[in-house]
């Protein structure tokens, strides 16, 4: 089983702090209110606790706006860009029916959705262990282990890509292989080495 994060590594972040920091510019926030308000509803809008709508209520639309819900959403999921060489290879491995593919990201549910349907996730992973869906976020070490008991892979039968060495942390522990993602062809070479090719 093969398991992917996907801001960062398939994707480019949806909502981290660079993307926030472009809306920032964007809609002239103020920057230092901003983060403080997100800061303290990341965590529920990451787990599905609260929506897209709830979270915009509470960190932008809590004072009147000279622009729209809709024109802020709509900016927040344009964000989103593909890395398709990367994208290309995950479809190819998938494709080949050797491996058990499947994500295990830190997302909000309607960000989520439409980086699903957007770019056709759905046609290269079999499972989504996303944050907004099983109420756990990286690196807690539960997200890896409900992963592992979801799929009924061996951890030692899996591998976990991401961008960030503090999420690779726990799964390494829970005896998963990892690779820190560092461009296509240091990914290719490091799922090469585990006898994994499409």
């Amino acid at each position: 089983a093969i398991f992917w994060d996907v801001g960062g590594v398939l994707l480019t972040n949806a909502w981290d702090h660079n993307e926030r920091a472009q809306a920032v510019e964007r809609f002239h926030l103020d920057a230092a209110e901003f983060q403080s308000r997100h800061e303290t509803l990341v965590s529920p809008f990451e787990r599905g606790k609260i929506t897209l709508d709830e979270y915009l209520d509470r960190a932008v639309f809590y004072r009147d706006q000279p622009f729209t819900r809709a024109e802020f959403r709509d900016y927040m999921l344009s964000l989103s860009k593909p890395f398709p060489d990367v994208l290309a290879f995950a479809q190819a491995l998938s494709t080949s029916g050797k491996y058990f593919m499947a994500t295990i990201n830190n997302e909000s549910r309607e960000l989520n959705y439409d980086r699903m349907e957007k770019f056709g996730l759905k046609k290269i992973f079999r499972l989504f262990v996303s944050s907004c869906f099983v109420g756990l976020r990286k690196p807690e070490s539960e997200i890896y282990r409900m992963a592992l008991e979801l799929t009924q892979f061996p951890a030692d039968e899996c591998c976990f890509i991401d961008d960030r060495a503090p999420n690779l942390e726990p799964a390494s522990k829970l005896g998963m292989h990892t690779i820190e993602m560092k461009g296509l062809e240091a990914l290719r070479a490091g799922l090469a080495n585990l006898g994994v090719g499409a």
